[in-house]
């Protein structure tokens, strides 16, 4: 029953995403392409490192197990020293330490889950992944929010900024065109307010490091599946000649 709520509420909140995004930018939303590093392991631990430092507070990643990332390469000792908290085991599920009923308070609903994100918000537009890229670098302040955040690819968002103090804060830069006869606001750029901890160049690798981890741990058996896959593929193509060969040996004699 519990896994029944789970996915009406998700379908719900994509629903709810997919509307809030459509309004952006003039009904259409602009992606950048992430990019795809999903087997790069040094990417995807230093974005496991940023996901339970800054993500797992709020968000669960109920379907995934701390010792899964065994698999991106880090050890047991390692995942132990630097990505469990105090009361947590390498066994259990990541789960977020918010309470939910401060979190509806805060924020109006409870944060979702994210084991399943990057593919959920694939759409026409771009890759689940290439959302969540564009998204994590496009907030802006804006004092009339109550979390005093928004969001050109997702206006009226209700999550804050999560890695603010890294990017710094910035508003963005309009410019009114003529499209369809009617005025339209087109962000042509930013303006950087207050510098953060990084650079723009380290911020954009940083969130892309998150977004391939987020996307690892929708499918981690994904890299696999495509070696396996490719095997496969080669495998009938040679076994496509070699019957085709015995098939004219065979039948060569017979008139």
């Amino acid at each position: 029953m519990n896994f029944c709520k789970k996915l009406v509420f998700g379908a719900l909140l994509a629903l709810n995403l997919a509307a809030g995004a459509a309004h952006a930018a003039g009904g259409a939303v602009h992606l950048d392409k992430a990019p795809g590093k999903t087997s790069d392991l040094a990417s995807l631990q230093n974005g496991a490192k940023i996901f339970v430092n800054y993500c797992l507070s709020c968000h669960s990643a109920a379907f995934m197990r701390f010792n899964r990332l065994q698999d991106i390469g880090l050890t047991e000792q390692q995942i132990k020293d630097n990505l469990l908290f105090t009361t947590d085991k390498v066994g259990e599920t990541m789960k977020a330490s918010i309470d939910p009923r401060q979190a509806k308070a805060w924020f109006g609903a409870n944060p979702p889950d994210l084991t399943l994100i990057a593919r959920s918000r694939a759409s026409a537009n771009g890759t689940g992944a290439d959302y969540l890229y564009t998204l994590l670098r496009t907030y802006y302040r804006d004092p009339a929010k109550p979390t005093g955040w928004n969001n050109t690819t997702f206006p009226n968002i209700g999550m804050p900024h999560p890695l603010w103090q890294l990017q710094g804060e910035r508003k963005p830069v309009f410019e009114t065109r003529q499209e369809h006869g009617k005025d339209v606001q087109v962000l042509t750029g930013w303006e950087q307010v207050t510098p953060g901890s990084m650079t723009p160049e380290k911020y954009d690798e940083t969130v892309a490091d998150l977004v391939n981890y987020l996307q690892w741990m929708g499918e981690p058996a994904q890299n696999k599946r495509v070696a396996v896959g490719v095997f496969v593929l080669l495998f009938l193509l040679v076994f496509t000649l070699v019957a085709w060969r015995l098939n004219a040996a065979f039948w060569k004699d017979v008139k």
